[in-house]
């Protein structure tokens, strides 16, 4: 008991309070920007954090995402330009709405939604993590592998529509994750005579180049091809009832957002899925379990409640895999997991044993977080839209700006600018040719880990290949592994066939 007043003692302080409000305010802001979303503003401002005790760092960050997951909606309802990709669901409803001059009782809705499933899903986490952690505590190199495998098959699928081109995404991020000095011999892999990667690459500018200056490059290239972005030109309704959700219309809507929420927490608790899976999939539970399914895609704020309650339900979900297994649910897990790593903390099952009273300090954080963001919302409605108004020739340049030196604060050097540049190109083009920098990046960062259970099960087995088969859970996950990747390249081969039938079905028609 004297871990848990302390640890949340910890999470009142003026500090924690003064950067998790801080965050918060950033991330609603950053989400509201077309463009750039929650895993890229942590890759940005994860620089931030290195003068910031552990417990002040991961909240501020916490607070990024969860701002971030409702600032998305803003420019979902305002302009139907979600501004991270789970709220595209949430602009089927919020632009008509918007369209009516109905868009601040939109917002409004999407914010309470959001409120709803992430204090949901916070206390799930909170609930659920500490046991399960002790579970995994009994779990070996072998099911640790296998566990591992299982997540880059998974998540191999995710941002492109070939598993081929996924998995060789999540190939190569391992291949660049395993750069720098051999763990056991200590010789030097793959370093090609440059000192500096003996080290191995560093995550923050490999971040930052995948996921922000490759974003930038992309945006860039749209506003040549096709002008300037949509401008903010919409009018709020002075009526009441334009304006605000009453209680009744709210409750209304309240098996909508359990259900949701529910669906969320069970995605965000499946590494790799992602948000926008959420997202979707509640939808369209929604839709069809509505009594008003006409009333869909023209302004219902059922569709709303809908998209906003899982896909914020996401954010502390996924981070259930992160605490218990030391595997990140979704990107922005993947970049807190880079910031527990910096300041000196390995996710996974030991870390609520070795760091107790920082845990429940983050327990903490992400409870007030929730209460930050129905705050921020609350009295920023309008004043967000000028967020997203802000002209692309001037908020590109900083964002430019802002990656080169989050590159070089790291360890203050060029290197690691040159690093982020070059991994910016790289990911610029396997946007462009559909490889997934999702299973790249996550890939990379789980290498080191992967490698580690290898080796330890090649050690302990004395060579043996049949190590697996003597470990049922491990054999368990290999063969689901197995099963994952089979179903996926046949249910790539069917849809391709039926793409190519189609045409020639056209053709004989005719």
């Amino acid at each position: 008991m004297e871990m848990i007043f302390a640890g949340l003692l910890d999470s009142i302080s003026p500090q924690s309070l003064m950067f998790l409000f801080v965050g918060v305010t950033i991330g609603v802001v950053v989400g509201a920007i077309p463009g750039i979303n929650g895993p890229m503003a942590i890759a940005l401002f994860i620089p931030v954090t290195y003068y910031m005790t552990p417990l002040t760092a991961i909240g501020f960050l916490v607070g990024l995402n969860k701002g971030a997951f409702f600032g998305g909606a803003v420019s979902a309802v305002l302009l139907r330009t979600p501004g991270t990709p789970e709220a595209a669901a949430t602009s089927w409803d919020g632009y008509p709405l918007t369209q009516q001059g109905k868009g601040e009782k939109g917002l409004r809705m999407a914010l309470y939604s959001s409120v709803a499933g992430d204090l949901l899903s916070t206390i799930v986490l909170i609930v659920i993590a500490a046991p399960l952690a002790a579970v995994a505590l009994f779990m070996g190199p072998s099911e640790i592998f296998a566990l591992i495998s299982l997540a880059l098959t998974v998540i191999a699928g995710i941002g492109t529509t070939s598993i081929g081109r996924g998995l060789a995404a999540a190939a190569f991020g391992i291949t660049v994750g395993l750069i720098g000095t051999e763990p056991v011999t200590a010789l030097p892999r793959l370093t090609f005579d440059v000192y500096q990667l003996g080290a191995g690459l560093s995550l923050i500018p490999v971040a930052i180049g995948l996921l922000a200056f490759s974003e930038i490059l992309l945006q860039l290239e749209n506003i040549k091809r096709q002008g300037a972005a949509a401008k903010c030109t919409h009018q709020f309704s002075k009526k009441f009832e334009d304006r605000f959700i009453g209680l009744k219309e709210f409750f209304a809507n309240f098996k909508t957002l359990l259900r949701s929420s529910l669906i969320g927490i069970g995605v965000g608790a499946m590494p790799g899925l992602g948000a926008p899976v959420a997202s979707f999939m509640s939808y369209d539970q929604a839709m069809k379990r509505s009594k008003h399914k006409e009333e869909f895609g023209k302004g219902r704020l059922e569709g709303i409640a809908a998209s906003e309650s899982a896909n914020s339900s996401v954010v502390a979900s996924s981070l259930i895999p992160l605490f218990v297994l030391g595997i990140p649910g979704n990107l922005a897990a993947a970049m807190l997991m880079g910031a527990f790593m910096i300041h000196g903390m390995q996710p996974g099952p030991l870390l609520f044993k070795e760091n107790a009273q920082l845990m429940y300090g983050i327990y903490g954080s992400l409870v007030l977080a929730s209460l930050f963001l129905l705050l921020v919302g609350r009295f920023g409605l309008r004043l967000f839209c000028r967020a997203v108004n802000i002209p692309s020739m001037v908020l590109y340049p900083i964002v430019i700006f802002t990656c080169l030196m989050g590159a070089y604060l790291g360890k203050s050097s060029m290197f690691d600018v040159g690093v982020m540049l070059t991994f910016g190109v790289l990911g610029y083009f396997m946007r462009k040719f559909d490889y997934s920098y999702v299973a790249f990046l996550i890939g990379f960062i789980l290498a080191p880990e992967w490698e580690r259970a290898l080796q330890q099960v090649v050690i302990i087995s004395e060579n043996d290949p049949f190590m697996f088969f003597q470990r049922p859970v491990a054999m368990a996950l290999m063969v689901l592994t197995l099963f994952v990747v089979v179903r996926t390249f046949w249910k790539s081969i069917q849809e391709g066939k039926k793409k190519r039938a189609a045409p020639a079905a056209a053709n004989s028609q005719q």
